[in-house]
């Protein structure tokens, strides 16, 4: 299992949720399938706190993207989602996952994590340097 979060964007404003997300890559050179997989923010090296869970979940194929986006794709309230060649996967949230500077995202199958990034809003990609 290789997957990465290589990219975060924040909502433009705490109501345009289709306008958070962030982007995985799987890196690796098999498939990996992230149903049940469960996404969690935290601070630093504390416990992510559960969000929610994947499913039904998607597969990503080696050298292949995803975009996670926080909002829900028919409410024209959370504004429109990113159309390009990444496909998109929403996650119906009502709020704002990125809450400032330092936000830990993860994402963690059973009790191992296999992704983890800090947000940084100062980064070009939006993720901190480790």
């Amino acid at each position: 299992m290789a997957i990465s979060i290589v990219q975060i964007n924040p909502a433009k404003d705490s109501k345009s949720l289709n306008t958070e997300w962030f982007v995985v890559e799987n890196v690796g050179d098999t498939p990996f399938s992230t149903k049940n997989c469960a996404l969690g923010t935290g601070h630093g090296n504390q416990r992510p706190k559960a969000l929610g869970t994947l499913d039904p979940g998607f597969v990503v194929n080696p050298g292949e993207k995803y975009r996670i986006i926080t909002g829900k794709p028919g409410k024209k309230a959370h504004g429109v989602p990113p159309e390009d060649k990444i496909p998109n996967y929403h996650l119906f949230l009502g709020a704002p996952v990125l809450k400032g500077a330092g936000i830990v995202l993860s994402l963690t199958l059973r009790t191992m994590e296999i992704a983890r990034a800090t947000y940084d809003p100062a980064a070009k990609t939006g993720i901190a340097k480790e």
